[in-house]
């Protein structure tokens, strides 16, 4: 190792420090050269492109019509509550139909449903909050005569907002029903499932509420009627000033085992079913119910059964509006 004396033993430092001076700046560039470069650090991974987001929603002619198209959350019973509330958001959708024992959060075991802890519910509430999703229905859920389980319901559905509760009662709960629908100032959809469910056919929701307050009406499910052998655009005329929301579907074959399609592509008569809630002057919640398929697929899905809503609302609402509708019954 080199040595340099940087302090003269002698007389004349001053001189003695000029005269090595070009030795000290020798040594320095001969340091330099030898030493060796650290390692470059390794350039940063490229951040991932962000997704794409999904195409702007034109909602404003539904809107003008008075129709709020959502999802009903079992849609998306591959994932949690709060995933699909997240992808109802995602799909350019406001509006969220709730149904009893989704798992709330991937990081709990908490069900969605009238029994939830306060907390849960709370969470609940914030999440449909901070995504400006809204809760506008819960169900299907059942009715007895027991109630204080009806009120459960009611009280749940009120802590949230919700305007609805889409439902089966028992033949012997509709009065208890139609006391509690008052009390909440919330509406009854009596919803059809496939035969041989007691309100397959749309007559039988009519008997039931037919004479009873105005805030009970049917939760008109079109798939299901197609899949109990009814046609579905003469059940909503059948139920016009009844119709407090739907399960909106397109199925097809016309057959107890038909598939969900997207709109327009199967057998429902889709147009024909927005033409004629159209002309009755409805106004309310069309719930998407897509029963087949999952993940992305699932996802694609119905945003093509969104694509076709948003553009048959605007041909509808650019067209004159039919008079002698009986409208949507407050």
């Amino acid at each position: 190792m080199l040595r340099v004396w940087t302090r003269p033993r002698a007389a004349g430092t001053l001189a003695a420090m000029k005269s090595i001076a070009p030795v000290l700046a020798l040594l320095a560039l001969a340091s330099a050269a030898c030493a060796q470069p650290e390692p470059a650090a390794p350039a940063a991974p490229l951040a991932p492109a962000p997704a794409a987001a999904p195409a702007a929603r034109d909602d404003r002619a539904a809107e003008a019509l008075g129709w709020q198209l959502g999802v009903q959350a079992w849609t998306f019973r591959d994932r949690t509550t709060f995933e699909a509330i997240d992808t109802a958001k995602a799909l350019g959708l406001r509006y969220i139909e709730l149904y009893g024992g989704q798992k709330l959060a991937p990081d709990g075991d908490t069900k969605v449903g009238p029994e939830m802890p306060a907390e849960q519910l709370a969470r609940l509430r914030g999440r449909l909050e901070a995504t400006g999703v809204k809760a506008m229905a819960f169900g299907v859920t059942e009715f007895s005569k027991d109630e204080a389980a009806a009120r459960r319901t009611f009280a749940f559905a009120k802590a949230l907002g919700i305007g609805t509760i889409t439902c089966e009662p028992d033949d012997d709960a509709w009065d208890l029903v139609e006391r509690l629908a008052d009390e909440y100032g919330i509406a009854i959809g009596c919803h059809n499932h496939p035969k041989p469910s007691r309100y397959a056919n749309p007559e039988a929701a009519l008997a039931a509420v037919k004479d009873r307050s105005k805030r009970l009406g049917a939760c008109a499910d079109t798939g299901h009627w197609l899949r109990s052998g009814v046609d579905p655009v003469e059940a909503l005329r059948l139920l016009e000033g009844r119709i407090r929301s739907l399960h909106f579907k397109d199925v097809a074959p016309a057959s107890p085992k038909a598939e969900d399609k997207p709109w327009g592509t199967g057998e429902c008569k889709a147009r024909e079913m927005l033409a004629e809630l159209r002309r009755q002057g409805f106004r309310g919640l069309f719930s998407i119910e897509y029963e087949w398929g999952k993940g992305k697929e699932l996802e694609a899905n119905v945003a093509r059964c969104i694509a076709f809503f948003d553009a048959e609302a605007k041909a509808l609402h650019a067209k004159p509006a039919t008079p002698g509708g009986a409208g949507q019954r407050k």
